[in-house]
């Protein structure tokens, strides 16, 4: 598979944190905001219960009747039933979707303590590992995750720099990674050149879809 066209097609970045991964038989949000378009969702992540990853009005533009909403236990929100609690090292299944909550935590700043317990995604999509890191700086863990793909921050401030996502990239050892967390809140749009420039891997810079 190519995943560099894989993630080209199949992939949006909808500004910020914010993803949607348009599957062959599922659509799947992660972190929703800001949202300008309404492609409904069968499964939404939530990585931490911040008001730019958790935000209900924009879960409520894409949630249909089936749609599945996973986060940590802080992040059930106005969800009911529909919401799922994960937690990490746990595993939940959503029809052809796997979504494996890793850790995401600051170990610089205050802003995401480990503590807290919030966490990133390995979200498994047409068989593609795709790694969503939240909100994170570079963390030991990071070497087990074993992603096809792989989103991180790169806008400093509440996460790593793009120059620290170069070494996140790294131990990661991805077959693609793509810059995201800046232009909007944190970090420019340059930040994603900076980690294209980085890292040893490819990289798929891409532009907000909304």
């Amino acid at each position: 598979m190519d995943l560099q066209a894989f993630v080209k097609e199949k992939i949006k970045w909808l500004g910020h944190a914010s993803f949607r991964i348009e599957g062959d038989k599922a659509v799947v949000y992660i972190d929703p905001w800001k949202l300008k378009s309404a492609v409904p969702a069968d499964v939404i992540l939530i990585t931490h219960s911040h008001y730019d990853h958790l935000s209900e009005k924009d879960v409520a533009k894409i949630r249909k009747p089936s749609t599945v909403i996973i986060g940590p236990s802080d992040c059930k929100a106005g969800f009911g039933d529909a919401f799922r609690e994960i937690s990490v090292g746990k595993t939940l299944t959503v029809g052809d979707v796997t979504v494996e909550a890793v850790p995401a935590y600051n170990t610089d700043k205050d802003f995401h303590p480990k503590k807290n317990k919030w966490v990133g995604y390995i979200v498994t999509v047409d068989g593609v590992r795709i790694y969503h890191a939240g909100d994170t700086d570079v963390i030991p863990e990071m070497s087990t995750f074993k992603p096809d793909v792989a989103l991180v921050p790169v806008g400093g401030v509440y996460t790593m720099t793009a120059t620290q996502a170069a070494d996140a990239v790294s131990q990661l050892n991805p077959k693609v990674a793509v810059p995201m967390h800046c232009g909007d809140i944190a970090g420019s749009f340059e930040d994603r050149h900076t980690l294209s420039r980085r890292a040893k891997v490819p990289v798929v810079v891409l532009d907000p879809t909304e």
